[in-house]
């Protein structure tokens, strides 16, 4: 729940560390183009951006606020959405105002010392989405397969230490790509083909030796999606695996319904993301801006979508977010 605020006094103290350290080089303005190639009709671009992150603000802060009134949804699963709703803030708020400044107002420009650290807030907290898509599954996993013992299992202690485990992870594997780009000279125009500043994109526009960057880049990727979508698949095979043994088709429908947003959120989660790595590193035939498309939609479609599959298919969510309207709308 505190996520939020964390990312504004964790920013203000990477700018303050990433200043100190940057005495050695002239730091270099960046210039983010938008989408290459579509310069003419960037506002029309933008008119979807701004609804999807309208959408992630609404959404994200009415779960948030849904289940840190009610008492009754203090439970693991309904915790571990207000973490992912509280990063999915983060995320969209690290993404959007930026790309839409660029797409409207034409403000292109960027410092580094900004473009960094908006960098790291992306990459960190895309990390820690899928860390805490692992402990949803885990949480589903323990819901089915051991009932009885759910609450003693994933108990509020639990939870935060699971958080908090997440949160590390992201930030200790995370803080190197600005420390290593502290090590690169930029000697060429520094212009970005982005509508925000991503490490690979940055990383191109070194003329020194980039080798460590994209080794520790992919490195990181691999590591992070590759041990969660096993950690995810794992659940999920047990899962099935305990439903598959339940007698009566009703009841395993019933416990199949259960997991029904999670998979949904994954989905959205994983397809569109592993889409725009492989595009980025290996699809030579894309064209860029579509390439650049895709990966401003899959930081912004994420959070937009997430509270609307958890609202209409969590009957508990859709019941309390109807009652909260229906009561302002009788006042």
């Amino acid at each position: 729940m505190t996520w939020v605020s964390f990312h504004s006094s964790f920013s203000v103290l990477l700018i303050m560390a990433l200043s100190n350290s940057s005495w050695r080089q002239p730091q270099p303005s960046f210039f983010l183009v938008g989408i290459p190639g579509l310069e003419e009709s960037q506002h029309w671009i933008a008119l979807p951006l701004g609804v999807l992150y309208l959408l992630a603000l609404v959404g994200n802060v009415t779960i948030i606020f849904i289940i840190w009134t009610d008492s009754s949804l203090h439970q693991p699963m309904y915790l571990f959405l207000a973490m992912l709703a509280a990063i999915d803030l983060v995320l969209a708020s690290s993404t959007a105002p930026k790309a839409l400044t660029v797409l409207l107002a034409y403000a292109h420009e960027i410092g580094y010392i900004v473009c960094l650290t908006q960098m790291f807030f992306i990459h960190a907290f895309s990390s820690m989405e899928s860390g805490i898509l692992v402990a949803m599954a885990l949480d589903r996993y323990v819901a089915i397969c051991h009932p009885l013992r759910h609450s003693t299992i994933l108990h509020p202690g639990i939870i935060g230490r699971i958080g908090m485990v997440v949160l590390m992870r992201g930030l200790v594997l995370l803080i190197p790509f600005p420390i290593l780009l502290q090590n690169l000279v930029f000697c060429r125009a520094t212009v970005i083909s982005h509508a925000y500043c991503e490490h690979m994109a940055v990383v191109k526009l070194a003329c020194s030796e980039t080798i460590v960057n994209r080794a520790y880049g992919l490195s990181v990727a691999l590591l992070v999606v590759g041990l969660d979508v096993l950690a995810i698949g794992i659940s999920y095979a047990l899962i099935l695996q305990a439903v598959l043994k339940i007698p009566g088709s009703e009841a395993r429908l019933k416990a199949f319904s259960t997991c029904g947003s999670h998979v949904c959120v994954i989905l959205i989660f994983y397809i569109p993301g592993m889409f725009s790595f492989l595009t980025h590193r290996f699809g030579h035939h894309v064209p860029h801006h579509v390439h650049v498309l895709l990966a401003t939609f899959y930081l912004l479609v994420p959070p937009a979508l997430n509270p609307l599959v958890y609202g209409v298919k969590t009957r508990q969510i859709r019941q309390r977010v109807l009652r909260v309207f229906y009561t302002k709308a009788s006042i």
